[in-house]
């Protein structure tokens, strides 16, 4: 072939207008480019808009009426304080039951007056308030360890008290303006719980729920020489939404891809059933497989039905009815094709009833339903305590406690810098430490960066509106409604660009109170990047560095899967469901500490062994669960041979934990594949379900250990594990 011209390659490259797809091409090249280096990747990563328009439109409007009201009746102070207190609980405005937000919100508010009365009476002694804001800080950043809505309740409290510290007060005046930002969040809370209901988990339901009609769809067709099942959503995009970054954590969550695994595995049955179904040895099966699969359809209906209308699947009826088809199929005398039918069937019984269950806490009903029956526990053994929680993560050994230190000590020297610098707002240094050190080094990196971007854009852009033409009070408020809705819009978006927002509504606000624009914007930008800077050199300074952490966390993975495992071979119902729970949760720990090591640098050396080693593991974990499927009430078999077999994964999992913690290569010879061998002699003649699903998942589990061992004994130099 010719080789192209170089003036006509040069002419087509950089002076002829691309086509739409040249553009898409161009922009996958440099984002697959940046995805190589995580700390500028994060930076241009954006999510996708998970802040519905009308959610928004209602924060919008708690914080922007008070204002309105306030002026138009002559009392615009407390127009701003109420209007203060609004925007600082807008995000506690998260989806959930409604008793679950006015709990969450209710308790933001609280925490945000609080703080508010402490600041101002508290900031007439510089001594007084760097104590307590040392103290409040570690307490706040604490909360981190409980969960995400405890993290933001801890925030705006550390806020308030910054701010307010620096507007010194009298005791009454303190009550005032503390009554005012309670109000404020009152105010707030009841746009949320006025507003027509969020529906919350509607993407997800609704996806899970066209899925299983897809499944339906497919079990109830004629045509059993059917080409693999096609779900309107395609699996992917459901595995994106279930399992994708900045999803949301929960029961119902869990519950949400505990389903989307189950709808990947009938799939895969109901195809299996299908094929078997058309072939010419499966003549007087033919009919039993067709009820099987009309049945089942029924339990996907009731299913979808379930979740599309957030309520318990009526499915009982339908579910009997198929036991009733595998009661027929395992009646039948036995043949190598019956053997196979029945072991499917069973599977998929078990995959059935699995998905009903689930379908049973899909959802925020189910949710509180959850809920319910954990406050029947004793307190102390309730898995969500959080006072059980903050004592288990007061020690330095934990992330969190090192973040609380780390957070406390930061803001008392923001605080006394801001006192002893020549600037003319000294709040907005510590604000912003308290906003940009985070946990984990990248979201430190992540979050500064773009605040330190994010300000100064928002004050040069809105200094500059307000100063040339938009000066008038109705017109800045209408420019401060458009910034308020677009920070509420684009923060789980993109941080940058929120910060924008966020900081046009403060300097709005902060010109009501009387503080023009253009007076303190070179001190808000040198304060912005002094806080930043102080949070990053103080987590550089003493880090809690993932790099070396995750084998803690992938040996704790690996102990979690082995007893898991364990239960489907050999343990009871109440075992299994309860090693279940804490692999899956095991498996998300390990997921969060590979994010994490992805954002660090000098990490990615761990990285590529960390990734091999959990996929190694989840290839174990899976085919015990497949099992679990196949097994549902059926006993184990009581051979000698299992318990060898039992005892040898056991050995060799536990064998993988120690040598990852310790790091160092296995030792000792764990023969699985004898022992495998074995079992399937001994089950040669065994024609059950469970005993033929044994055989395919013990071979499966005994590669993937082996596998396992082998990615551990590749590489123990130290570089690679410090």
């Amino acid at each position: 072939m010719a080789k192209p011209l170089p003036g006509l390659a040069f002419r087509n490259r950089f002076l002829a207008t691309p086509d739409p797809g040249c553009r898409h091409n161009s922009g996958m090249a440099i984002a697959e480019r940046l995805q190589q280096y995580p700390l500028l990747h994060m930076l241009v990563h954006t999510n996708p808009r998970d802040v519905p328009a009308t959610v928004a439109l209602r924060n919008t409007a708690a914080v922007v009426l008070p204002l309105a009201i306030g002026a138009a009746t002559g009392h615009l102070a407390a127009g701003l304080g109420i209007s203060a207190g609004a925007l600082n609980t807008t995000f506690a405005d998260q989806p959930g039951p409604y008793r679950l937000r006015v709990q969450r919100m209710l308790l933001a508010a609280l925490a945000a007056g609080l703080a508010a009365f402490a600041g101002s009476i508290l900031g007439q002694w510089l001594p007084a308030l760097l104590a307590a804001l040392a103290l409040w800080g570690f307490a706040a950043a604490l909360l981190v360890a409980v969960g995400p809505h405890a993290t933001r309740v801890g925030l705006i409290s550390m806020i308030l008290l910054v701010v307010l510290g620096a507007e010194q007060q009298p005791v009454a005046q303190a009550w005032a303006a503390a009554a005012l930002i309670f109000a404020g969040g009152v105010l707030q809370t009841l746009f949320a719980i006025a507003a027509w209901p969020l529906q919350r988990y509607r993407p997800e339901r609704l996806a899970l729920a066209q899925a299983f009609r897809g499944l339906a769809d497919f079990a109830r067709t004629d045509s059993v020489r059917a080409s693999p099942i096609a779900l309107p959503p395609s699996l992917n995009d459901l595995q994106a939404l279930m399992f994708g970054a900045g999803r949301a954590r929960g029961r119902a969550v869990e519950a949400f891809r505990v389903l989307t695994e189950l709808a990947e595995r009938i799939r895969l049955e109901l195809f299996a059933l299908a094929h078997q179904q058309s072939q010419p040895e499966s003549a007087g099966l033919r009919g039993t497989l067709a009820e099987a699969r009309s049945s089942s359809a029924d339990v996907l209906t009731a299913i979808a039905v379930a979740l599309e209308q957030a309520a318990p699947p009526q499915a009982q009826g339908a579910l009997d009815t198929y036991m009733q088809s595998v009661a027929k199929i395992e009646a039948a005398p036995p043949s190598p094709t019956l053997g196979i039918a029945a072991a499917r069937v069973a599977a998929l019984g078990g995959q059935l009833r699995a998905a009903v269950r689930n379908a049973d806490t899909a959802g925020s009903r189910g949710e509180l339903r959850a809920q319910r029956a954990e406050f029947k526990l004793p307190a102390a053994l309730r898995p969500a305590n959080p006072l059980e929680i903050l004592r288990a993560n007061l020690r330095l050994s934990s992330p969190a406690c090192r973040h609380a230190v780390r957070c406390g000590t930061c803001l008392a020297i923001a605080l006394a810098l801001s006192r002893v610098l020549p600037l003319s707002r000294g709040y907005w240094m510590p604000m912003t430490v308290a906003i940009v050190l985070r946990p984990d080094f990248g979201a430190t990196w992540r979050v500064g960066l773009l605040r330190v971007i994010g300000t100064l854009g928002g004050l040069l852009l809105t200094t500059a509106l307000l100063r040339f033409g938009l000066g008038g009070f109705w017109t800045s408020l209408a420019l401060m409604t458009v910034l308020c809705f677009g920070y509420r819009e684009f923060a789980t978006v993109h941080y940058g660009i929120a910060v924008v927002c966020i900081t046009g509504v403060v300097v709005i606000l902060l010109s009501f109170y009387g503080i023009p624009p253009e007076t303190s914007v070179h001190a808000r930008a040198i304060d912005t990047v002094l806080g930043s800077a102080l949070a990053l050199i103080a987590y550089l300074l003493w880090p809690t560095w993932e790099r070396g952490r995750e084998r803690d966390v992938l040996a704790g993975m690996l102990d979690a899967y082995r007893e898991y495992t364990a239960a489907v071979l050999q343990g009871d119902a109440q075992t299994r469901r309860d090693t279940r729970i804490e692999a899956r949760a095991a498996r998300s720990r390990a997921q969060a500490s590979l994010d994490r090591l992805r954002d660090e640098p000098a990490s990615r050396a761990n990285l590529p062994r960390a990734e091999a080693l959990v996929a190694q593991a989840n290839r174990v974990v899976r085919a015990a669960m497949m099992l679990e499927a196949s097994r549902g009430s059926t006993a184990a078999p009581s051979i000698p041979q299992l318990d060898a077999f039992v005892q040898a994964c056991n050995a060799a999992l536990r064998e993988a934990a120690a040598a990852l913690r310790e790091s160092r290569t296995p030792r000792g010879e764990h023969s699985l594949r004898a022992r495998q061998e074995a079992l399937a002699t001994s089950l040669a003649d065994h024609q059950d379900a469970f005993a033929i699903a044994l055989l395919d998942a013990s071979d499966r589990i005994v590669d993937a250990i082996d596998s396992l061992l082998h990615v551990l004994g590749l590489v123990h130099s130290p570089a690679a594990t410090q």
